[in-house]
């Protein structure tokens, strides 16, 4: 012991790193017991029991320095909050809440999923529309969920109005630190889906919103029923299908491309594309085009008749027509109501109108054929030149357009912000242009060819663009029409029986109205119906002559006689080929039988004896 003592004492002025090392066999605690008064102190990991490097001790120094800092500031956080009062009211939320549109009181649940309307109980109070909420008072709003945006503290909605798809509101709701039950309400609004019908309560207050149509004020919730649920996954957005081409191109450069809704997902889901603002505002402006449509007649002192839809014949030659059973026989889908508006200005009812369906069997995919539409027609009796109706149908379409611009903006501004488009131009005086004059104007511009006396549809556009240059309008008529072109009961122009008495009312190169002055005398309508029928076998039997020759041409040089064709070919050669004479022959007959049945309604006889054409 006495030996050990002095070894230590020896060695206490001598570095102790570099004698530790070999006092290994020197028990530590005797070391550490006898070098209490040394000049350096030995730092032991507690773990391992080894001397702690400089490195390590700067770490170990480091951590109790934070881990001290944030014992003080939980601690200081501690002693500022206040004290946690346990709630003991109801929740905020229920699963299922019965369907009521009173406001809750503070004793019942203000958010949930209302039971289904069964028109439990009436009640006189209404919604209040987005249009009219002002700030600083309480409101109810019924409304569609249009988009959710959560950021943890708060839930932002986009309500959609339920008769304005233009109108959307900001409705907002905050987490109360105060009141814990308020994260089960953002949990509840986090939930939410779109296209869902929700009854939204709160205050309106004065806010800055770029993203809704009411951009001065938002709802600050303090309640939110769910009327009726919609599902999570629908077949496509609203916010996708309300975006124009234009903005979907653009964007597809872009990191994020916007998605575009087809035209067939459209039609198969109509009741969602509906919820656009342009195709809801659509419906809305065809309404106020029949609704400006009969105040302009009816301040002219038209008279509005409904005539029937399903009749015995065809209504018009010119086009096809829908058939269908009538106890046993067969009836027709009218065409057009022209016989009944004749029949009604010849019972002395003056100018008459109708706003009706029109049915047109026409199998083509063009926007100018159309196998079903609404029809704005009119018919009246003129006192000495058809002008007269040119003049009224160019005050009503004036009416109309002015109409739609002074009195439906809005409803414009939505069309136009998928669809652009521009104010038409209309001038006071109706723009006239004879038809060999709008040829001509195509044909300086080298696009008719010398031959054409007719308009394709790209010459109407071409020509429409003329008359803008020319003379500053969108809306123009074109008249005097060839009369091959025109139906036989259409009044042939007095001083050159190649042209009628026919007009077209074109909007930027589109036709949107066709008129004409009716033949109504019996003689000379019969005189023009013979010599139409005429017309028609004279042109069969030519193409059935030339595409005889091409078929099976004569060996002699002098051309075949129709009677030698017939002996050569058999009795059975008239019904081949796809313009043949008998196939031609018997279209023509179907016209005239149909002609006749309209003069008969229109001179409101049983029968009227008509020559019969004679078959070949």
């Amino acid at each position: 012991m006495r030996q050990s003592m002095a070894l230590l004492l020896a060695l206490a002025a001598r570095p102790a790193r570099a004698l530790i090392p070999r006092l290994h066999h020197i028990p530590r605690a005797a070391v550490a017991r006898h070098m209490s008064d040394a000049p350096v102190n030995l730092v032991v990991d507690p773990e391992t029991g080894e001397e702690m490097s400089k490195s390590a001790l700067k770490k170990l120094q480091k951590q109790r320095k934070i881990d001290a800092k944030k014992a003080a500031k939980k601690q200081k956080a501690a002693e500022a909050a206040p004290a946690v009062v346990e709630d003991t009211g109801p929740p905020l939320v229920a699963a299922q809440l019965p369907f009521s549109i009173e406001a809750p009181i503070d004793d019942q649940p203000r958010f949930g999923d209302m039971d289904v309307c069964r028109s439990q109980a009436p009640s006189s109070d209404v919604p209040s529309t987005i249009k009219a909420l002002q700030a600083g008072e309480n409101a109810w709003v019924r409304c569609r969920v249009a988009n959710v945006r959560s950021t943890g503290r708060a839930v932002f909605l986009v309500l959609r109005s339920l008769d304005d798809a233009a109108e959307t509101l900001q409705a907002c709701y905050f987490k109360d630190k105060a009141d814990p039950r308020s994260n089960e309400a953002l949990k509840f609004l986090e939930r939410l889906t779109c296209e869902s019908i929700v009854d939204c309560r709160g205050t309106v207050a004065e806010a800055t919103v770029e993203t809704c149509s009411r951009g001065d004020v938002e709802l600050q919730l303090n309640s939110c029923k769910v009327v009726t649920r919609a599902p999570a996954t629908l077949p496509f957005l609203v916010e996708d299908a309300s975006r124009s081409e234009a903005e979907i191109a653009e964007s597809q450069s872009t990191e994020r491309p916007f998605a575009s809704v087809s035209q067939e997902a459209r039609l198969d889901y109509r009741w969602l594309e509906l919820r656009t603002p342009a195709s809801a505002a659509t419906l809305k402006l065809q309404a106020a085009v029949c609704r400006l449509y009969r105040n302009a007649m009816d301040a002219r002192g038209f008279v509005e008749i409904h005539s029937p839809k399903l009749i015995a014949g065809e209504s018009e030659s010119g086009a096809g027509v829908f058939t269908t059973d009538y106890f046993g026989e067969t009836a027709c889908l009218a065409q057009s109501p022209q016989l009944y508006k004749q029949l009604a200005v010849a019972g002395d009812l003056g100018g008459v109108y109708e706003v009706g369906p029109v049915f047109r069997a026409e199998n083509s995919n063009t926007r100018r054929h159309l196998c079903e539409f609404t029809g704005l027609d009119f018919e009246v009796p003129i006192v000495s030149h058809y002008s007269e109706a040119i003049s009224i149908g160019h005050g009503v379409f004036k009416a109309i357009f002015e109409g739609l611009e002074e009195e439906c903006s809005d409803l414009l501004t939505s069309v136009r912000a998928q669809f652009p488009s521009s104010k038409p131009v209309i001038s006071e005086e109706p723009v006239v242009l004879h038809f060999d004059d709008a040829l001509q104007l195509l044909r300086d511009a080298g696009v008719a060819p010398e031959d054409q006396d007719d308009l394709s549809g790209a010459d109407e556009l071409r020509l429409g663009e003329i008359v803008k240059e020319k003379h500053g309008v969108d809306f123009f008529v074109v008249d005097r029409y060839p009369s091959s072109i025109r139906p036989f009961y259409t009044m042939l122009d007095p001083s050159d029986s190649s042209r009628s008495n026919s007009y077209d009312f074109f909007l930027r190169g589109q036709e949107i109205c066709s008129g004409a002055q009716r033949v109504h005398d019996p003689a000379l309508l019969r005189d023009q119906l013979r010599a139409r029928a005429a017309s028609l076998a004279h042109r069969a039997r030519r193409r059935y002559r030339r595409y005889r020759l091409v078929e099976a041409p004569a060996p002699s040089t002098r051309h075949p006689t129709r009677a030698s064709l017939r002996r050569r070919e058999g009795p059975r050669s008239r019904r081949r080929g796809p313009l043949g004479l008998a196939q031609e022959l018997h279209a023509g007959l179907r016209a005239r039988r149909a002609a006749a049945r309209g003069l008969r309604v229109w001179l409101g006889a049983r029968r009227l004896p008509l020559p019969r054409a004679r078959q070949h």
